[in-house]
């Protein structure tokens, strides 16, 4: 019979090849799951390539140029561009989305479809020219944008006050909030004329012809005079030849309409 001592330690030796043979077996069993699914990867892996599947880049942000030589290295063609939504961030014939989008797996030679950015929306400048400031600034306001530096100065043609030139000009695309500078005509104080010859002449061109260049009519008074056709300047004040200047006051005494 064996001793107490001598039973443990027979014990403890079999107790011990067992659990070894027990780890061994786990471990060739592990090395084998491991090994099955590397092969059944590796298989899974060259069927998807020898299918000429292809994962499609991202594109946003390219130019359309540089998103078509960029699907054209990965096996793939622009199926068409299509012009999208105006955005802050990307600008005017970039790439904004496409599809399919980023990561999807396509056949080879498949088409994408380009959307490009119109980039940030612009506003067109209204045309100023012949605006007093107050209205320059209502009209701005209403387009979305501001008024930038006011110049004054003298110049031969518009009426005094008035806008004669603006930067950037009229119709322009210009960015939201942008400033828009003016020039605005001042009447040249020392600016002499010689006052022409209006009698006999009718009033309507007349009028037209001193409120365009500046100049303004003061009092007309309206008289019948026989033998006279009614509209004709029968009197002028200042007289022909007398010094004129912008500002001064042009009075006229014209025929009126007899009545019968």
């Amino acid at each position: 019979m064996r001793r107490p001592e001598a039973l443990a330690r027979w014990l403890a030796d079999t107790l011990r090849r067992r659990w070894l043979k027990r780890l061994v077996a786990g471990g060739l069993y592990a090395g084998l799951l491991t090994a099955l699914l590397g092969a059944s990867s590796y298989l899974a892996l060259s069927n998807f390539v020898r299918s000429g599947v292809i994962a499609v880049p991202d594109l946003v942000g390219l130019a359309v140029s540089e998103a078509g030589t960029t699907l054209a290295a990965a096996g793939l063609t622009v199926r068409r561009v299509e012009e999208d939504r105006h955005d802050e961030a990307i600008p005017a014939g970039h790439v904004l989305r496409h599809d399919p989008p980023a990561g999807s797996a396509v056949k080879q030679d498949s088409g994408v479809v380009v959307h490009v950015s119109r980039g940030r929306q612009l506003v067109e400048t209204p045309d100023l020219t012949g605006q007093v400031l107050q209205t320059v600034q209502v009209r701005l306001a209403a387009s979305g944008l501001q008024l930038g530096r006011s110049r004054s100065v003298y110049a031969e043609f518009g009426v005094p006050g008035t806008v004669i030139r603006q930067s950037p000009p009229p119709h322009s695309r210009v960015e939201p909030s942008s400033r828009i500078d003016v020039m605005v005509n001042l009447a040249n104080p020392g600016a002499s004329f010689v006052m022409p010859d209006l009698i006999d002449l009718p009033e309507a061109p007349v009028r037209t012809y001193f409120e365009t260049r500046g100049f303004r009519l003061g009092r007309v008074k309206y008289e019948p005079y026989e033998g006279v056709e009614a509209g004709i300047i029968l009197r002028q004040y200042p007289l022909p030849g007398h010094p004129l200047r912008q500002g001064d006051s042009i009075a006229l005494v014209v025929a009126a309409r007899q009545s019968r």
